[in-house]
């Protein structure tokens, strides 16, 4: 009778530690699948709209002569949603404008640092999100970004 009892034990034994081990190893695989996965950890929803072609305008030198110079620089426009990609295409112009705004009457010096670089850039996201608000009702534009900025 004992020996019996110790059979199926040890039988038992085994077929809880082989259903463990298989559904360990359905884990590992599931997991291996996940991460290897493009795109699914880091899977982000944010999407971007380009202006084009780039903005190029004028702004005026320092100086008591008055010269002109030139700015061009390539902008483009991380949206929180995919969906917004169309209401920013269908506000380009009105976004254009206020960017081409902004830039031609920045100072030189504002135009040629770093540190007034990004204030302008940031300039453009606050104007961007205030017109945005005041057609649609939602800010729509998370970020503006300067991916080409050509000075002379």
């Amino acid at each position: 009778m004992i020996a019996k009892l110790l059979i199926v034990n040890s039988l038992t034994m085994r077929e809880i530690e082989g259903t463990m081990i298989k559904k360990i190893a359905t884990l590992l695989v599931l997991l291996a699948t996940f991460i290897s996965s493009p795109g699914h950890a880091l899977q982000s929803s944010v999407s971007y709209y380009g202006f084009e072609p780039d903005i190029t305008t004028n702004f005026v030198k320092d100086g008591s002569d008055y010269r002109l110079g030139f700015i061009r620089v390539a902008i483009e426009v991380m949206v929180p949603n995919p969906q917004y990609v169309g209401i920013v295409e269908h506000h380009a112009p009105l976004l254009r404008d206020a960017f081409i705004h902004i830039l031609s009457t920045a100072p030189q010096r504002q135009i040629k640092t770093m540190t007034g670089r990004d204030q302008l850039r940031m300039k453009c996201l606050e104007k961007a999100q205030e017109l945005m608000r005041q057609e649609t009702g939602n800010p729509v534009i998370q970020e503006v970004l300067f991916t080409k900025y050509i000075y002379q």
